[in-house]
């Protein structure tokens, strides 16, 4: 029996391969690459607007690079162990960071060397970082089953809700909106309301834990991904923000456990996509609105 099921498992594997000549859509282009950001593994990045990108690693520092030149133009070294997320002000200034030493810290790219404010508070590893829109408030959220509020001026925590089993996977803000999003590994997605920290609402629970979440740009949908294998499980789900609040549409084609989502910006003649990756070493990009594969 375990024979076959490896057997099957190796069939199906081979459909998933990132290699796979099955799924290209056109020739393959040269990658620009660069040296090393990090000393270690790269564990998180995001785009720093209007041309650089920052990432945290496992060698507990932040990293800024330019896109274009490939230059590290920052880097920041504070935490003591792993920097788990990063996110940015909308002001393009101002970085965040969480790790597992528990805390998240702010840096300035035209301050000092060293963080501009501290946020410790958690009891275990920050998992979820989101940033209001106006830049004045950060949504932190943790292992240890809880979401917090801070001022980011002050470093003040504004609020504090501990939900049994909400072990934080990741946290979003919704533009324009005072919603966080708040996906969990007790398999929900939640809608925080962060004027009083609350939750707003509760999505229906999936089958696996979900692992991250996006907004789109107009607030109307947000995303999720859930953990999976041997194919089962590893889907992205679209819901719905407005007064329906449901499920809108499931994208499945990963093998394994879908780690990431975002939705891609729209140009002027595309349909509306998203990107989903995987631990099945796939990127896949989906039109959002039929859930077909690009």
């Amino acid at each position: 029996a375990m024979g076959k099921l490896q057997s099957k498992i190796s069939f199906h594997t081979s459909k998933y391969r990132a290699d796979d000549p099955v799924e290209e859509t056109g020739p393959v282009q040269a990658v620009q690459q660069h040296g090393p950001m990090h000393t270690n593994a790269v564990t998180c990045v995001a785009a720093l607007k209007p041309d650089l990108c920052v990432s945290g690693g496992r060698d507990k520092s932040v990293a800024v690079r330019s896109w274009r030149s490939g230059a590290v133009l920052w880097r920041f070294i504070g935490h003591e162990r792993e920097v788990t997320k990063v996110t940015c002000a909308l002001d393009s200034n101002r970085i965040f960071s969480a790790s597992r030493d528990k805390t998240v810290m702010m840096w300035e790219l035209h301050g000092t060397p060293g963080p501009s404010q501290h946020f410790p508070g958690h009891d275990l590893v920050v998992t979820g970082l989101a940033v209001s829109p106006d830049g004045s408030q950060l949504c932190t959220g943790s292992r240890d089953n809880t979401v917090c509020k801070w001022d980011t001026e002050t470093g003040e925590c504004l609020g504090r809700a501990t939900i049994s089993r909400n072990l934080v996977t990741h946290l979003c803000w919704v533009p324009g909106e005072p919603y966080i999003i708040q996906t969990s590994e007790d398999k929900t997605v939640r809608v925080w309301d962060s004027r009083g920290l609350q939750v707003a609402h509760t999505f229906p629970p999936k089958q696996h834990i979900q692992t991250c979440c996006d907004v789109s740009q107009d607030g109307r949908y947000c995303l999720s991904t859930s953990s999976g294998s041997a194919g089962e499980g590893g889907e992205a789900t679209l819901w719905d923000l407005r007064q329906t609040r449901s499920r809108v549409r499931e994208y499945k084609g990963h093998f394994q456990t879908t780690t990431s989502c975002v939705f891609l910006p729209r140009g002027p003649a595309l349909a509306p996509s998203i990107a989903t990756s995987s631990c099945d070493s796939t990127v896949k990009v989906w039109d959002r609105d039929t859930g077909g594969r690009g």
